[in-house]
């Protein structure tokens, strides 16, 4: 998979991102809004999802990095939902899309750019229907983003997300839907 916008090349993880990806799910700043920092043996596990995610279905988390530059800045994509969370939503949608992107991108627009290509791609060329997008009630970027491309927010689908601590301030979640274009 390889995907290229104006500023980005969001392609199929491999081996050589593994650690910049550890090192980014290590951040306390960027993990804020999930349960917290991730272990290195949890983001290798996550890891290995994205590529036996690709190695099924032929898409999934791609890695990001601006154009010109080999560069991970972040991860971004279609992907199939955890079982978890599958049967935990009112529906039970199948898939979502995501983005989590290292702080100096921020703000940017980037994951607004990636996130319009990915949802071309799924849209053209994997041929879905329907996308979710699930997010900590608090968090207000990933929310813009999501209405930036398009997604609605669903009320009836809120939820607190069952893999979160219930102390957890990030447990609130939401959910987006977006549905292909006639």
């Amino acid at each position: 998979m390889r995907i290229e916008t104006e500023r980005l090349v969001l392609r199929t993880p491999v081996e050589a991102d593994r650690s910049a990806y550890s090192d980014m799910n290590a951040d306390p700043v960027v993990m804020r809004y999930f349960p917290g920092p991730q272990s290195p043996a949890d983001s290798n596990a996550a890891f290995d999802r994205f590529l036996a995610h690709h190695a099924e279905l032929g898409f999934g988390f791609a890695t990001i990095a601006l154009r010109g530059e080999n560069r991970f800045i972040g991860i971004i994509g279609v992907s199939r939902l955890v079982p978890e969370l599958h049967n935990a939503l009112p529906g039970h949608p199948e898939f979502e899309i995501g983005w989590l992107l290292l702080p100096d991108y921020w703000g940017r627009g980037l994951a607004t750019e990636g996130a319009r290509a990915c949802l071309a791609d799924a849209w053209d060329r994997i041929g879905l229907d329907e996308i979710v997008a699930l997010t900590a009630r608090r968090n207000l970027a990933s929310r813009r983003v999501m209405e930036k491309i398009g997604m609605t927010h669903d009320p009836r689908c809120d939820y607190d997300h069952p893999m979160i601590a219930s102390d957890n301030p990030a447990r609130p979640h939401m959910l987006y839907r977006i549905r292909k274009p006639a």
